[in-house]
């Protein structure tokens, strides 16, 4: 790199180059160069081409050399170099060659030849000597360094210096870690530095030159070839090139002279390696494969390894086309070299190994070569790789064929690592298929640790649903064939992960995890006696989590309950049960859960149900009540609902107790109510001493209750001091209920409470709370606040003397003391009033008290008790108050300054207080003990005077309330007249917001009235009068919501004066118009004020006037009451006024005057007054409440005619209101009386009866309205509505007699006969809903009561009997009280009755009372009811009917359905008075006991589906019904009855149980010694009934074990044939196929109890079937007795698994013993006459023998090795099936023979046989058995029989086949289809063909399977297209789920699914999947596939479909995808819905 710009291209300074170029035919030519510069001495400007055209060989120079070494080389001198002048120094040689040039470099001389030295390009001279040169850009530029510090830059195809740089360079050095820049380098400045330091160099370089040329074998360094050269040489600096080497050497011209002479000439020389086979072997590395074969063809060497070496180099080119190095047309070049190539090579074992080791780039050529190599040369190896290649090719597919992986692959030798590989990677498919293909190779090196290392490999993500089936399949059997001992690493394994798909897989929890656990559960066929040692332990942990998912899922399942399985495991039956009531999120829906759960629950798991719920409220009690935190009370509520459940009442006690003591304190309500409602129960449920406990632990939950509260928890008070200090502490938390608390609990331990009272004051008085303090003594007993104030005081003192500590928080404290002293002993001194001493020590104290307090508040002076007792202090406090009042008036003189500084008191301790308020002086004045009355009534009329209203009022207040003296009295008629002034004349004042001041005025008139000086009082009264008035008039014009008219008195309920509530009636309240406030209020105190005593002589003329006015506003308002108050007042006054004045004789004189004035006033009043009285009396009469005093009075004022006419005309004109009738009335009669007019008061009498008695009938809701005010004789006709009355007395009907003179014993028998039939009816048709007491009908006892008071006053009773008789019938039967009232009655009457037996009667009555009906009412019932015109009765549903059963006919019909447990002795009782039959009752109670309870129970136990075990209920029912047999006194009927019970009783044990109880029952009957007739007909019956228990024992016992099949019901009257079909029964099958968890039968059990019930052999019976099942000798296979087929395992054969079954239940040694003779017999050795035995009978036995005995007594026995068993079983097996086709094998001869010649031999011979056929594949996996040709042929057999097999017997065609296959014919294809991919000739199978004997079979999903397998893409989607066009697609997709997922198959399914979908999408074909379940597996694949055609087809489809739901979510689901392809994720929300709302979409890219 330059610094730097360039100057110019072409430097002008310079001349151009001119070079000359030598002929290229010219042997010797001399380039001619022009110079740069001035020229120097030795240009070495001649050269010399040396080439010879005629051999291309260059001539040898005069110069010769000597030669050493192995080595042959040419040397060729190709340049010769010289100059014209004198050298005088040997040059300075350089040299160097690239792709296409070369140089050499003399001194100044630089000249560029091409490569192989042939042209002269360029020959150039500089100034000094060259010290750096070199060429770029494909000798395209030249660059020379001087040594003067020239660089040039010469473009060298123009010849041409485009650039010379002369001065300062930089240097930049490249390193390693960063570079050096060396500035300021000046080349030229330092040449002669550098001139000097060169002739040192070649002084030294003379001295180190070494003259030879060597040339080294690499590694040794053994010189092969060496040449001695001049000493001025050097190498040509080239790249590493092991065919030529090229020296530039100085010759002299007399090469043997001294070395000290100057060369004279420069060449170039060329080495060339002389041997054929280097030649050879240079051509063939240098890849000149053409030259190197015509080579070794001229030379004669190997031309073959001329083909393996460029075969070698294709090799390596195929490795990089495998990796995309080339195109392919390259390699297919490459591979046709290979091909051509290999077919020259001879050596057969190099072209296996090269075709072996290839890395063909595509699927095709790999196939092709391999088969290639196996035509030349046909070996295992080759085998074995097409097998790999095959897999190779179904693991990737034929277009993802990789040749480098490939080689990989074909080269792994561990297949089980590449599984691990897959695995790792989440491709469980690819691994699966390995597995498949290689089970065999794995199978032979797979151990424990490699089991582990697959294990591990599985990812934890790893869906459960794509792992189980190829574990069930697959994994499993394997690991149990393989490796038995792996079994507990796979449990261990299973366990584990099952275990985090808890974690994992949540959703499908715990079902996943049950399906995955189950796989590690061998059944019992897999699992052999022999490997019981293999992970015993582990398999036992498995089984537990097994069976803990299932109830786990159960709990799910049944009961909605989830649980983590840690939990389940960790908990019990129990502890379930409580988490499910934990689950419950609210107490209310305890209760359903409990039904719906609990219980079902309870009974699966036979748990006590009350015992668990009260152990569940204790658990629950215990872990909450323990809990830190109270906040939550909700588990108690939940508790108490559990409670609610429960129905043992003992149990329930124990959770009522259990709830209190854990309860959280406080208690809650729900606690406190639940508590509260055990408390008041008693009686025999609720015994006393668990009252007593409960009242206890009540008692202590209130203390710990009381104590949570201050958080106390845990206490233990064992002395009275720890519970003072507790108490101290609860008073010190200041908490409302402190106090309480501390008094309970002292109360509970017994301690005094004046202790703990006196303790609060002083924490109250601490506080400052003076009134609580009062409130806290007002409330003790007088004893003890005496006490407490004792001790109060004593403190006080103690307090108060206190004078240290002086500051404020002391001062109000003192304050305090103070002031609560005083109050208390106030309330001791009332307290103590009656002891003399006492009381005056209190007094004395409370005036000491006083004293300290009132200077503590009002002056800020603090006195002690010893203080204030000194005399010299108190006149020291006196004295200053005279000073500070004095002060304080010297203040109000001086009030106008408003900065005066204030007065203030000096107290003796320097403290001081301002005086600068009223209430200073008043609280001053009464501390000096003087009279401040004087004071404050100047202050109050001052403040009156000035307007100030309020400050008045509150003065007088204080001189009222502290000066109750004639002084107040008159300062208050003062005040009071003095606002009456100034309301007349209207002076503003200022007054409080809402005072009455009218109200205020009459106030302090009656408080003056009360206090004044008689003088005085007569005033105060007047006063008093006129300012009520005031004051009323004043409230009537307040204004009201009325529209102007309010109520006259509008005072409230509360504000009425209590003394007029308690003394006199309501009275009259006046409604009218509301008055005007400025136009009657001045009007009316200037009436006030004119009848008040003044000065002047007359008050009358003034008042006439205002007077007048007054009562005008009045009257026009309405307002009469009040104008006559004002008016009477007014006169009253006057008269009054003026009877004084005449007193006076001094106003005599003025008599006349008074007359005059007095008769004006008097004439106007009078005709005010009638006008207004007149008025206000019709008002009166027309409110709703008469006022007779008020009317009276008014009357008074009128006359005699008007006011007679003004009541006959209310009277006439009131219609019904008699209380008014009767008030009038009576206002009348009073009058007559004062007017003494006697016939005008007998009318208002008249009147007043009939009022009164309209009064009294209308509340018993009678009318008297017909009669009223009617002569006396026709009150008689309102006789029948009285008596029919129900509230109508005896007493009221005399009474009503009496008052109207009427004839009673009429009424009387009347009354007597209605009472009794019309209560009855009342009493059935009263209306139930209403609620108020007088509709309810009159009870029993009150009627007959007053019947029985009646009775007497009739004169006969007979006529009364026999009405009572025939009434009775009349009577409901089911009114009980009523006919015992009837038969009281008839009893009291003592008539004889001849219709009936009254004691009997009665006696039924007494027990029907007692009873309750449990029966429905019957049809006799509602027929006597219609026929006796009764209606029915709401008692009906509880009571029994009387009639009914004092009739006999009618008995029985009435009592059966009562009948049972409960109701039987009261029914006994009535049978027995009723005199029936009671056998027959026993009998009915018997049947109804079973028809009523046994019969439900039984169905319900059905419906429920519990077993036919004990059920405690059902017991406790049928002991009562066998108690109501045994009762029975004849033995004939008590059997009859038994046994047809027991004929009704379903199957089972109740029936069993209830045949043995008749056969009892029979057998006392036949012991009956009165059986003499029946004999015979009992011995029938017993025989009968024995037979009959057999087989319902029999029966039961199936039932009970659940084997009640009709077909094992059929047969047990046959009990050896019912053993044997028991054996033969599917869940001995079921029972060792399952993997654990389920529970099936016991059939040994039910075998040996039947045996027992019916007498059988059981040992002939299992003989019999050991023959039947081992040697088939049953009667449906003997004429198949030598064409079956010899099972391989013994899960294919049940009669195996029931011979195992059957012999498990004997001893092993037993068992052994049956089988080993079967093993070595010739013929059956258990009996006489068996069959002759083959190896297929003893693989039978032996196959059973493993599974019977363990390893140890196998190779005890047998002398088979343990580690040999399941080896010599196959052998077994495979003996069994070559005898099978008359092959004669032993197993020893088996065992020996060679397996391959044997199968090859098979298929000669018997390729036409099935069986053959299968055993033939069996050996070929077994043994490895590898030939093409043989697995082609043997699949097309194999699926060809099958073909033959399914055929219909008429004739068809071979293709086609209409028989539906059999589940065996469809298994056995399923195992071609496996074989088929096992095969490994997969590659030259007949798929095509394979594939249509599939779909012949009606097997779509596997003939698409196999064309999936063809290995030719283009031949593969020809056939698929064609295949998918003629067939159903959705019966291959069905297929795929129902045959093809069973993990076994690897990818195929979801290959066939896809290519099925991805069919039916291409093709529009939609409709076919739309309402399956595999449409949405093809919208899963459109969106995956991300073809936006595709997806827009479907959604136009599914829109045209009204699928448009369906649409929007397709549609949603690919843009997400897209999205999500894009790299992006769709924003939640970021779109509008309407934009996924699809109408016609449009998908584009």
């Amino acid at each position: 790199y330059l610094e730097g710009k360039t100057e110019r291209l072409i430097n002008p300074r310079r001349s151009s180059l001119s070079v000359y170029n030598n002929p290229p035919n010219s042997k010797a030519n001399t380039a001619k160069l022009c110079r740069l510069g001035h020229h120097g001495i030795a240009m070495w400007s001649d050269v010399e081409l040396l080439t010879n055209e005629d051999t291309n060989t260059v001539r040898f120079g005069s110069v010769s050399r000597e030669e050493n070494g192995s080595g042959l080389y040419q040397v060729d001198t190709l340049v010769k170099i010289s100059t014209a002048n004198e050298v005088e120094a040997d040059p300075c040689l350089s040299s160097s060659s690239g792709s296409n040039w070369s140089i050499v470099v003399a001194d100044k001389t630089v000249i560029l030849f091409d490569q192989s030295y042939q042209t002269i390009l360029l020959l150039l001279h500089f100034e000094t000597d060259v010290d750096a040169i070199d060429v770029c850009l494909d000798g395209q530029f030249l660059v020379v360094c001087e040594r003067n510090g020239n660089l040039h830059l010469i473009y060298v195809p123009h010849k041409k210096i485009l650039l010379t740089r002369v001065g300062m360079y930089h240097v930049f050095l490249l390193v390693k870690d960063g570079f050096f820049h060396i500035t300021n380098l000046a080349l030229a400045k330092i040449e002669t530095g550098i001139k000097h330091h060169r002739v040192c160099s070649e002084l030294q370089m003379l001295v180190l030159q070494i003259n030879s040329l060597q040339i080294r074998f690499l590694p040794s360094m053994t010189v092969g070839y060496s040449l001695d050269v001049s000493s001025v040489s050097c190498l040509v600096q080239t790249k590493v090139n092991m065919d030529t080497i090229y020296l530039v050497e100085g010759i002299c011209e007399n090469p043997k002279s001294s070395r000290g002479e100057p060369v004279s000439s420069v060449v170039v020389r060329c080495f060339t390696e002389a041997l054929p086979e280097n030649r050879l072997s240079r051509l063939l590395h240098k890849h000149m494969f053409e030259e190197a074969e015509k080579f070794a063809i001229t030379f004669e060497l190997d031309l073959e390894l001329v083909y393996k070496v460029k075969l070698d180099f294709v090799l390596e080119q195929l490795a990089s086309a495998s990796v995309g190095g080339y195109g392919q047309d390259v390699w297919s070049e490459l591979v046709e070299e290979a091909k051509t190539n290999l077919l020259k090579i001879t050596d057969e074992q190099y072209v296996e190994e090269y075709c072996l080791k290839a890395p063909w780039p595509t699927f095709e050529t790999a196939e092709k070569m391999l088969n290639h190599a196996a035509t030349r040369y046909s070996s295992l190896q080759i085998q074995e790789a097409l097998a790999r290649l095959a897999t190779f090719c179904s693991l990737h597919g034929p277009d993802n064929f990789n040749g480098i992986a490939w080689i990989e692959f074909l080269n792994s030798n561990d297949n089980l690592g590449d599984i691990l590989t897959h695995l790792r990677e989440g491709d469980m498919k690819g691994a699966q298929l390995l597995w498949l293909r290689c089970e065999g190779e794995i199978a032979a090196e797979f151990d424990e640790c490699k089991l582990e290392a697959v294990l591990e490999a599985i990812p934890e993500d790893l869906p459960s649903k794509d792992l189980c089936p190829w574990f069930r399949t697959v994994l499993v059997p394997f690991v149990r064939r393989v490796v038995p001992t792996g079994q507990k690493i796979l449990a261990r394994w299973l366990e584990q992960r099952a275990r985090n798909l808890e974690l994992t897989e949540k959703s499908a929890w715990p079902q996943n995890g049950l399906d995955l656990a189950v796989l590690g559960l061998p059944s019992l066929w897999a699992w052999m006696k022999s490997d019981d040692n293999y992970g015993a332990e582990e398999v036992e942990n498995l089984k537990n989590l097994v069976s803990n998912l299932r109830q786990l899922l159960d709990l799910h399942r049944k009961y909605s309950c989830r649980l983590s399985l840690s939990v389940f495991e960790k908990g019990s039956v129990r502890s379930v049960a409580f988490f499910m009531l934990d689950k419950v999120p609210a107490p209310e829906l305890i209760a359903a859960t409990v039904e719906s759960n609990i219980q079902p629950y309870a009974e699966e798991h036979e748990i006590p149900f009350d015992e668990l719920l009260l152990q569940y409220i204790k658990d629950l009690l215990e872990r909450c009540s323990s809990q830190t935190t109270t906040l939550f009370t909700e588990w108690e509520a939940k508790a108490v609902a559990v409670l609610g459940c429960m129905t043992d009442t003992d149990l329930m006690v124990d959770a009522v107790l259990e709830i209190m003591q854990k309860a959280v304190v406080p208690w809650s309500n729900v606690v406190e109510k639940l508590v509260q409602q055990y408390l008041k129960m008693d009686g025999p449920k609720y015994k006393h001493l668990f009252i007593f406990l409960l009242k206890e632990s009540y008692q202590l939950m209130e203390i710990r209750k009381l104590l949570r509260g201050y958080g106390i928890r845990n206490f233990n008070l064992s002395n009275s001091t720890q519970i003072m200090t507790l108490i101290r502490y609860i008073l010190k938390q200041d908490l409302p209920m402190s106090l309480e608390d501390s008094l309970t609990l002292a109360e509970a331990y017994k301690l005094p409470t004046s202790q703990i009272n006196y303790l609060f004051l002083i924490q109250l008085i601490g506080q400052g709370k003076t009134e609580e303090c009062m409130t806290v003594l007002r409330k003790l007993p007088s004893a003890e606040a005496e006490c407490v104030i004792d001790h109060l005081t004593s403190w006080a003192k103690l307090q108060l003397q206190d004078k240290d500590h002086i500051s404020e928080e002391h001062k109000k404290r003192q304050m305090v003391i103070a002031q609560v002293s005083v109050e208390a002993l106030k309330y001791l001194h009332i307290i103590q009033k009656h002891d003399a001493l006492k009381s005056m020590e209190c007094e004395n104290n409370l005036i000491m008290f006083k004293a300290i307090a009132h200077l503590q508040e009002d002056f800020d002076v603090f006195f002690t008790p010893s203080n204030y007792e000194d005399p010299n202090m108190r006149k020291q406090i006196q004295e200053h108050h005279i000073t500070a009042y004095e002060n304080t008036r010297g203040r109000h003189s001086s009030k106008k300054k408003a900065t005066t500084t204030p007065v203030v008191a000096n107290d003796p301790d320097g403290k001081t207080k301002t005086i600068s308020t009223e209430a200073d002086l008043r609280r001053l004045g009464r501390q000096l003990q003087r009279t401040e009355q004087e004071l404050w009534s100047d202050l109050a009329l001052r403040a009156l005077r000035v307007g100030k209203v309020d400050k008045a009022l509150k003065i007088l207040s204080e001189l009222y309330e502290h000066h109750y003296n004639k002084s107040t009295g008159k300062v208050l008629f003062t005040a009071a007249k003095t606002l009456c002034q100034m309301l007349e004349a209207d002076v503003p004042m200022v007054l409080p917001d809402d005072m009455d001041l009218p109200a205020v005025i009459h106030d302090l008139a009656c408080q003056a009235m009360t206090v004044c000086h008689s003088d005085l009082l007569l005033d105060c009264l007047e006063l008093c009068k006129c300012t009520r008035i005031a004051m009323d008039v004043y409230h009537q014009c307040q204004l009201s919501d009325n529209y102007g008219f309010i109520a006259k008195d509008s005072t409230s309920e509360a504000e009425k004066d209590p003394y007029s509530q308690w003394s006199f009636q309501d009275v009259f309240n006046e409604d009218c118009i509301v008055l005007d406030p400025v136009s009657v209020l001045p009007v009316q105190y200037e009436i006030t004020n004119c009848l008040l005593p003044v000065s002047r002589s007359n008050y009358l003329q003034p008042l006439l006037g205002p007077l007048s006015n007054m009562l005008q506003m009045l009257q026009e308002c309405s307002q009469l009451e009040l104008a006559l108050r004002v008016l009477l007042n007014s006169y009253g006054s006057c008269l009054q006024h003026i009877t004084s004045n005449v007193m006076d004789l001094k106003l005599s004189v003025q008599l006349q005057k008074y007359k005059i004035w007095l008769a004006d006033l008097q004439k106007s009043t009078t005709s005010t007054l009638n006008a207004v009285a007149v008025a206000l009396l019709n008002k009166v009469f027309n409110w709703r409440m008469v006022d007779c005093d008020l009317a009276i009075g008014l009357c008074t004022l009128l006359s005699k005619a008007e006011v007679y006419k003004i009541l006959w005309k209310v009277i006439d004109n009131t219609w019904q209101n008699y209380d008014k009738i009767l008030a009038v009335a009576r206002i009348g009669a009073n009058l007559c009386c004062l007017y003494g007019e006697a016939e005008e008061q007998g009318k208002f009498l008249s009147v007043i009866t009939d009022a009164e008695w309209g009064i009294k009938l209308s509340k018993l809701e009678i009318s008297i309205q017909p009669v009223f005010r009617q002569r006396p004789e026709m009150k008689s006709s309102l006789i029948p509505d009285l008596v029919k009355n129900r509230k109508i007395t005896p007493d009221i009907i005399l009474e009503y007699c009496s008052a109207f003179g009427l004839d009673r014993d009429r009424v009387i028998n009347q009354y007597i006969t209605t009472l009794l039939l019309l209560q009855e009816d009342e009493e059935s048709g009263c209306d139930l809903g209403t609620s108020q007491e007088e509709t309810q009908p009159l009870c029993h006892a009150d009627a007959l009561e007053r019947v029985l008071k009646v009775i007497p006053m009739l004169h006969s009773t007979s006529e009364l009997t026999e009405s009572l008789c025939a009434a009775i019938l009349k009577l409901s039967p089911y009114n009980y009280e009523r006919i015992e009232v009837v038969l009281k009655i008839i009893q009291v009457a003592d008539e004889n009755v001849t219709t009936f037996s009254t004691s009997q009667a009665t006696g039924l009555l007494q027990h029907l009372k007692s009873y309750k009906r449990v029966s429905p009412v019957s049809d006799v019932e509602n027929t006597y009811l219609l026929e006796n015109s009764l209606l029915p009765h709401p008692l009906s549903n509880s009571r029994l009917p009387f009639h009914l059963l004092m009739q006999t006919k009618h008995f029985w019909k009435i009592i059966s359905p009562e009948l049972s447990e409960d109701t039987f002795p009261t029914l006994l009782l009535i049978s027995k008075l009723m005199k029936v039959s009671l056998d027959k009752l026993y009998m009915s109670a018997a049947n109804h006991v079973f028809e009523r309870k046994m019969k439900p129970l039984l169905l319900e136990q059905k419906k429920k589906g519990q077993g036919h075990g004990y059920n405690k209920e059902l017991v406790k029912v049928a002991k009562t019904m066998m108690k109501f047999i045994h009762c029975i006194q004849s033995p004939e009927w008590a059997a009859a009855t038994a046994h047809k019970i027991t004929q009704e009783l379903p199957p089972g044990h109740e029936k069993t149980q209830s045949l043995r109880f008749c056969l009892a029952l029979g057998e006392a009957w036949l012991k009956d010694p009165n059986l003499e007739v029946s004999r015979a007909r009992g011995e029938m019956f017993l025989s009968k009934l024995k037979l009959q228990f057999q087989r319902s024992a029999t029966e039961n016992t199936l039932i009970t074990s659940q084997l009640n099949s009709p077909e094992n019901l059929k047969l047990t009257g046959l009990p050896a044939r019912l053993v044997v079909a028991l054996y033969e029964h599917s869940s001995v099958e079921q029972h060792y196929r399952d993997t654990g968890g389920q529970t099936y039968p016991d059939i040994h059990a039910v075998v040996k109890e039947i045996a027992t019930i019916n007498n059988v052999d059981l040992l002939k019976i299992r003989n019999m079937m050991l023959e039947k099942w081992i040697c088939k000798t049953g009667p449906a296979v003997t004429k198949d007795i030598g064409n079956y087929e010899c099972v391989s395992n013994i899960e294919e054969d049940p009669d195996l698994m029931r011979v195992v079954y059957m012999l498990q239940s004997c001893p092993m040694d037993d068992a052994v013993r049956l089988l080993r003779p079967i093993l070595s017999a010739e013929t059956w050795p258990l009996s006489t006459s068996g069959p002759r035995l083959t190896f297929c009978h003893r693989t039978r036995a032996l196959l059973c023998l493993v599974r019977l005995a363990d390893a140890a007594t196998l190779e005890a026995q047998f002398k088979i090795p343990r580690t040999k068993i399941n080896y010599y079983l196959k052998c077994y097996i495979f003996v069994s099936q070559l005898e099978a086709l008359n092959i004669p094998y032993t197993v020893q001869s088996f065992l020996n023979s060679p397996k391959e010649g044997l199968v090859k031999g098979l298929w000669k011979n018997h390729s036409h046989e099935p069986q053959a056929v299968r055993l033939v594949a069996d050996l070929c996996l077994e043994y490895q058995v590898y030939d093409p040709q043989l697995w082609n042929s043997l699949l097309q057999k194999l699926l060809g029989f099958n073909l033959v097999r399914g055929r219909a017997p008429e004739k068809s065609s071979f293709f086609h086949t209409s028989v539906p296959l059999s589940p065996d014919q469809q298994a056995t294809l399923y195992r071609t289809f496996v074989l088929l991919l096992k095969c490994p000739f997969l590659l030259n199978l007949d798929l095509i063909g394979i594939a249509n004997r599939f779909a012949q079979f009606n097997l779509p999903a596997f003939a698409l399977g196999t064309l999936l397998l063809i290995p030719c893409a283009i031949k593969k989607a020809q056939q698929i297209q064609g295949f998918l066009s003629v067939c159903n697609p959705v019966a291959v997709l069905e297929q795929v789920d129902d045959l093809m997922s069973t993990g076994e198959l690897a990818g195929i399914p979801s290959q066939v699914r896809e290519t099925v979908l991805t069919f039916i999408s291409e093709n529009g074909q939609h409709q076919k999947l739309l309402k399956t379940k595999h449409f949405q597996h093809l919208k899963q694949l459109i969106v995956s596939n991300g073809q936006p055609n595709q997806v827009k087809d479907l959604v136009d489809y599914l829109i045209s479909q009204n699928c448009q739901d369906d649409a929007n979510s397709l549609a949603r689901e690919y843009m997400k995808h897209r999205e999500h392809q894009r790299g992006r994720t769709l924003t939640n929300g970021s779109t509008s819905p309407s934009c996924l709302k699809v109408t016609k979409i449009s998908v584009s890219v």
